[in-house]
């Protein structure tokens, strides 16, 4: 991934030398545009100088990643005179300056280093002015410059700027010739910040004159013959910029009528309603002269028909020209443009080290208009780009894509390319009419009356089938978009033929009216002829490869291709296509994902082309148009996502509680999303025989003293065992009469502890409908898991930890307790968590308005009662804990008080009739609301997080919680033995919610540890001493989602650098089980330790999962193997953090790594989503893998850590499904929330089930009862049957093929009389599908 350009291509040389001096000079930034001024000032010098010439040796930060180039590095500035380096902010590549530089800074004549990292600053040297004290020392302007730091902003380069201002104050402070050096170090600034090459050329002839030609006789002395150079050119901070302009402006008013009295412009812009586009320019590519890209955005923005206010700025804040000339000068509060495009590819207020987000949303918000921010290509040149499957560099990503989006950016579209030889910006055509054509539209938006702006809906079927038209996680979809049309029928919008209600609206979508009403079809929005297609589609060629000719097999009639869909008016809604290869073998065995198919792309070819729509919105998580193949991230024109969206604005509803794919939609998909609230977690409670448990529980409680308490135990363990705990706690044999007293309170403590996990697990109820406010009982859930956990950067402790000490007892150790079965311990978890939902009971139920929800309106505007006591305390104190005082419980009262108005809050609905409106997004995280209650309120512009954050302090003290508990539990069940390697699973989602717990546990196993930059970012690591460890390093495979692959590239270098660092320890080996295992590889594949210890694996670039899931959906399989198959051939390629980015096949080492796996182990992060909830965490398990490719045959022992609660717990992959079951599948309070969401719900019931048949197909961890229950509850209880089939007969004819499957495969076995019942329902509800009576 390092650019292939040598830094020979920056190298100048004088043509003859003659008498002259010559002054050696080496240079390295981070970006290229200072290459041809330095280069063009040197050869002016050589040219033209009578004693002076110029050898000039230049290098791009991230060129030293290179060996040899580095080694090129250290051998120049050994021999120079002058070393200059700006803007160095990667750590490592700081730390490598700095190694290179120290050593012979004494020998330099001058080191002059511009912002960077203080190693690399501390290296500045002019005569007696040094920096290397920065930080340390008590100088005028190392204070100055370290209270400028301190205040977070945007940082040194504007603190230098405002020194420079405040220059002459700070000097008198100053011994004289100290002072001299330090006007010399601002004079140097102000040239580099100048950047043309004149200003360069003065900028080497004033330090070779000051520094390099002093008089050898008598140190320091002038030079006899001084060389004469000028003054540096300034050029105002900030200002507004136009390629045909006389000069830069800075008042608008000036600007405005110089344009309008433009002659050159064309007829349409000259339009009063004409949009304005305002682009963010940087100044240095103005001064140096590399601007041609600049000028080429403009034209093409004034050829459509734009006005254009291009700004820039000095330092890097730019939302200070955003504010100074966005507005109309005559109504300074009206915002004069209609959208804005940054072209820095930087944070509106601080550049690529410090931000400050807050101060450019105000910006932002104030302006509220669209903001886009493109990028130019900085580490690589555009023939790089352009071959790579990565697309743009990791180091660009994490400093130009994930930044931005925290200030609300949206459309990270490359904007120009890079020339390898002159390092200067390459205008890139066909992406600069993408980005205008796209700026424009987003402009249009605001122009556009409603009642004439076309809108099409997409909504998603996945699996393929009729009965899943609509899927979104955790979204009733049908009854969210009919609110939608509600309101924007209210708003003006031209909707017609309203249905009368939700089910209305399916209706209309899913059956085809022309055809009889069941028929399989949809209903078909548009027949498009090849002809047609072919046309309107100009990269339908490329498909050819992976599907033949058009129309192909999939969306056709078998002469056009059929888009599915409904047109209301001006509103269409549409079904998105799938994959297409969802059935194929042999084609979900390829690494690389398949192209779209005709049908796909005709869609979209529809939705921009035939229907004309001003905006399309995705409805729900998620769709497979960012999915499609393509580069990973920097889109060209070549990829698919880029050609199938085209120019339309892409709004698209999000899960709040999934920002790793909602990123994936940003980057690959350009969409602009909103977030919507995932339903609330409630308790699963009990039911049936569980419950009868609980009462049994309850009179052993009670009678235990006198002698009924032998044959309560006993019944205990009878319904324990017919509600199959039996495989969760270990019971006595038929009778508990050998059991002391003390012994059968432990078993007793153990079945109530099991219980009351199964009765407290966070289970989402029901679906989301947008728009709709919480229920009472909705917020009370909510609010108690907001109360359950300690907050310990806000110093707030969790209520359950307060009700705890007022009685003198430590949670932590209540919980420990309780999970070993202490039966009092047990019962005191169970009153102290009944006390904290009444007290949230009582708070919320003072609020309610008549229908029983809380709105904005029933809420309390004053906070306290009056009384002295407030409810919430007098609930506790009625409970029985009246030592809580009043005041104790204020704060954290406050603070749920708040989190309830952010969920009553909507913005859902407000959020996207903004977004048409042409206005701006407000961003948020994205995350669990639990956790992070700043995801609330949703109808956000959903972020990830800075991606150099994580993992955060916190998360590396949780992470090692969970990897004690594991490796405990391991050596428990495994004589003692640690095990020797694990093979584990990363999720994007889990390592943003959790800020990056899973990724700490991983350097734990290895036993490494982050630690923070001078800049507090995670970019070092640390080998944990083994004595201070007291165990071995264990080894680990790590796979990677395609989502965290995309996110987290500079993660998953310091996971690579962590083994990598393990294996080259040299430590015995059976203590170090990474390097036992890195040895036997090197010798077996012939290759050095430091390659054979590769562990981090993921897909190839731009492709996403293993495609298990697919097969397993869609029963395209035959064998177990050929299900491994597809997990080693898509998620074999590796990582390396030599070479960071590129992504190389290497199966041989991932199966020879997975041989020694003893253990699997995957995390769940958050409440509403567990193992049988999606179909990625079967898809990504190498349980069956491993035990196929060990020696001995074993299957490793499986792991799940649910982190989800104050008591984290570590489980087996059975006992987590057997919850799974219990909580959701089998339990009526789950299912009948679901079924009340009718159609949707029955879809929701039979994925349930397909999921948990893929952990039997990939890692056997289903019980037998779990199937023969399900069978119970849907198909032997004629009333449910008939239920089930009447909502949603498509889904329940799944739900029917999915038992008969397991049977089939040998998961299930079960009586003949079941099976020949499902063998005639399935013929029932195919007549009934197919219309037959």
């Amino acid at each position: 991934m390092f650019t292939q350009v040598r830094p020979t291509v920056r190298h100048v040389v004088p043509e003859e030398l003659g008498s002259r001096s010559l002054v050696k000079v080496v240079y390295v930034v981070l970006e290229p545009q200072y290459q041809s001024s330095l280069s063009a000032a040197a050869r002016a010098i050589n040219g033209e100088n009578s004693q002076i010439a110029v050898e000039l040796s230049g290098y791009l930060i991230e060129e030293l990643r290179n060996e040899e180039n580095y080694e090129a590095f250290k051998k120049d500035v050994a021999e120079a005179n002058i070393f200059i380096g700006s803007l160095i902010f990667i750590d490592e590549l700081a730390d490598k300056v700095e190694a290179a530089v120290k050593p012979i800074r004494e020998q330099l004549d001058a080191a002059v280093v511009f912002p960077s990292m203080p190693q690399v600053m501390r290296l500045n040297k002019l005569g007696k002015f040094s920096m290397a004290q920065l930080g340390q020392s008590k100088s005028v302007i190392g204070e100055f410059m370290k209270k400028r730091r301190q205040k977070q902003g945007s940082g040194f380069e504007d603190a230098m700027l405002k020194l420079l201002r405040t220059l002459p104050k700070v000097l008198k402070y100053l011994p004289v010739e100290k002072a001299q050096d330090a006007r010399n170090f601002m004079l140097s600034f102000q040239y580099w910040l100048g950047g043309s090459a004149e200003n360069l050329e003065n900028f080497l002839l004033m330090l070779a004159d000051q520094y390099v030609l002093t008089d050898v006789d008598i140190d320091g002395a002038p030079n006899d013959d001084p060389l004469a150079f000028e003054q540096p050119v300034t050029y105002p901070d900030m200002g507004i910029w136009h390629p045909l302009a006389p000069e830069m402006f800075e008042d608008i008013r000036e600007y405005l009528n110089w344009y309008d009295s433009r002659t050159d412009l064309p007829e349409i812009s000259r339009n009063p309603l004409a949009p304005c586009v305002g682009i963010v320019l940087q100044r240095t590519h103005l001064v140096t002269g590399d601007e041609a890209h600049y000028v080429s955005i403009v034209q093409e923005l004034e050829y459509l028909g734009a006005k254009v206010i291009p700004v820039f700025a000095g330092g890097l804040d730019f939302s200070k020209p955003v504010d100074k000339y966005f507005y109309d000068p005559l109504k300074p509060n009206e915002a004069i443009v209609d959208s804005v495009v940054s072209l820095t590819g930087f944070a509106l207020v601080g550049g690529p080290a410090r931000q400050d987000h807050p101060k450019a949303i105000e910006s932002l918000q104030r302006l509220n208009r669209p903001y886009m921010v493109s990028l130019p290509l900085v580490f690589q040149t555009t023939e790089e780009w352009e071959a790579s499957d990565l697309g743009l560099h990791p180091v660009q990503v994490a400093l130009q894509m994930a930044i931005p989006e925290l200030d609300g950016a949206i459309e990270p579209i490359i904007m120009s390319g890079r020339d390898g030889m002159t390092g200067r910006a390459i205008t890139l055509q066909d992406r600069v009419e993408a980005i205008s054509t796209r700026a424009l539209k987003w402009a249009r938006l605001r122009k556009l009356p409603r009642v004439d702006k076309k809108l099409a809906i997409t909504v998603f079927s996945f699996p393929p089938d009729k009965g899943n038209v609509g899927t979104a996680a955790y979204l009733n979809v049908f009854g969210s978009i009919f609110r939608v049309m509600e309101e924007m029928k209210a708003q003006g919008y031209t909707i017609d033929e309203m249905p009368e209600n939700a089910e209305a609206l399916m209706q209309l979508v899913i059956n085809d009216a022309q055809a009889q009403y069941n028929s399989p079809n949809l209903n078909v929005a548009h027949r498009m002829s090849v002809a047609e297609y072919e046309e309107l589609t100009p990269y339908s060629e490329r498909l050819e490869e992976n599907w033949g000719p058009p129309p192909g097999q999939l969306n056709t009639d078998g002469q056009n291709l059929l888009v599915y869909g409904k047109a209301f008016g001006n509103l269409f809604i549409g079904v998105q296509p799938t994959f297409g290869y969802e059935g194929d073998p042999m084609r979900l065995l390829f690494s690389r994902s398949a192209s779209p198919h005709h049908g796909f792309a005709a869609y979209y070819t529809y939705l921009e082309k035939i229907w004309k729509a001003d905006a399309v919105l995705h409805f729900g998580t998620h769709g497979s148009l960012e999915f499609m193949p393509g580069k990973q991230m920097g889109m060209s024109s070549k990829c698919y996502p880029d050609s199938l969206i085209g120019n339309t604005p892409n709004l698209y509803y999000y899960a709040a509680n999934n920002p790793s794919e909602a990123t994936i939609a940003k980057r690959r998909g350009y969409a602009n999303t909103i977030s919507y609230l995932t339903p609330p977690a409630e308790n699963a409670g009990l039911y049936k025989g569980l419950k009868e448990l609980s009462e049994l529980i309850g009179s052993y409680q009670t009678l235990k003293e006198g002698g009924r308490g032998l044959p309560i135990v006993n019944a205990i363990v009878e319904k324990a065992r017919q509600v199959n705990l039996d495989k969760d706690i270990e019971l006595p044999g038929e009778d508990a009469s050998g059991l002391s007293k003390e012994e059968r309170d432990t078993l007793v403590g153990k079945v109530y502890i099991k219980l009351m996990e199964i009765e407290s697990r966070l289970l989402p109820c029901g679906l989301h409908v947008v728009g709709e406010p919480p229920t009472a009982e909705e917020a009370i859930a909510t609010l108690v898991n907001i109360a359950g956990l300690d907050r310990v950067e806000e110093e707030q402790k969790s209520l359950q930890r307060i009700i705890a000490e007022s009685i003198g007892r430590d949670i932590d150790q209540i919980y420990k307790r309780s999970d070993r079965g202490d039966l009092e311990d047990v019962q005191l978890l169970y009153d102290i968590n009944a006390a904290v939902r009444a007290a949230v009971t009582a708070m919320v139920e003072a609020q309610l308005n008549d229908d029983g929800r809380v709105s904005m309106k029933s809420m309390l505007s004053v906070f306290n009662f009056g009384g002295t006591k407030d409810p919430w305390t007098k609930a506790i104190h009625d409970l029985g804990y009246k030592s809580v005082e009043n005041d104790a419980l204020k704060p954290l009262f406050e603070f749920l008080q708040y989190c309830l108005e952010q969920v009553v809050k909507d913005n859902e609905l407000s959020a996207l009739l903004s977004a048409l409106d042409g206005e701006y997004i407000l961003p948020g995280p994205g995350g669990d609301p639990i956790r992070n209650p700043d995801v609330l309120p949703t109808g956000k512009n959903i972020h990830a997080l800075d991606p150099q954050s994580i993992p955060t302090s916190a998360a590396v003290q949780s992470a090692k919680i969970v990897v004690d508990r594991l490796l405990d539990r391991q050596k428990a069940e495994n004589n003692g033995a640690y095990p020797e390697t694990i093979a584990a699973v990363l999720w994007g989602t889990d390592n943003i919610k959790t800020y990056g717990e899973s990724l700490a546990q991983m350097m734990w196993f290895v036993g490494v540890k982050p630690v923070p930059d001078s800049l507090g970012r995670m970019n070092k690591l640390e080998l944990i001493p083994l004595e201070e460890l007291g165990r071995p390093r264990v080894d680990v495979v790590i796979n990677c989602s395609g989502v965290f692959r995309d996110l987290f590239v500079n993660q998953m270098a310091l996971l690579d650098r962590a083994v990598k660092m393990a294996a080259e320890a040299d430590e015995p080996l059976e203590m170090n089980f990474v390097r036992k295992h890195a040895l036997e590889q090197a010798e077996e594949f012939g290759m050095s330790l430091r390659d054979a210890a590769t562990r981090i694996f993921s897909n190839a670039s731009g492709s996403y999962a293993a495609n298990v899931n697919l097969a397993v959906e869609n029963s395209s399989w035959e064998e177990e193997q050929e299900l491994r198959d597809m997990y080693l051939a898509r998620k074999s390629f590796a990582f390396n953090c030599d070479n960071p980015g590129m992504m190389e096949q290497s199966r041989g080492i991932l199966e020879s790594s997975l041989k020694t796996a003893d253990v699997t182990f995957q995390n769940l992060d958050s409440s509403e989503i567990s193992l049988t909830d999606v179909s990625h965490y079967f898809d990504s398990d190498p349980t069956k893998v491993v035990a196929s490719l060990r020696d001995d045959g074993k299957k490793p022992t499986s792991f799940v850590a649910a982190t989800t609660t104050a008591n984290a717990q570590v489980r087996s992959l059975s006992e987590t499904v057997r919850l799974d079951a219990r909580t959701k599948l089998l339990n009526p309070k789950w299912y009948e929330g679901m079924l009340s969401n009718g159609y949707e719900g029955v879809r929701e019931l039979s994925n349930r089930l397909v999921n948990t048949m893929g952990w039997s197909a990939t890692a056997d961890a289903v019980d037998n009862w779990v199937y023969e229950d399900t069978n119970d509850t849907f198909i032997n209880d004629p009333e449910m049957c008939q239920r089930l089939m009447d909502l949603n007969p498509n889904s329940f004819r799944r739900m029917v093929t999915t038992l008969l499957e397991v049977n089939g495969r040998g998961y299930w076995e079960t009586s003949d009389e079941n099976i020949e019942r499902l063998q005639e329902l399935y013929e029932e509800v195919e007549n009934r599908i197919e219309g037959v009576e």
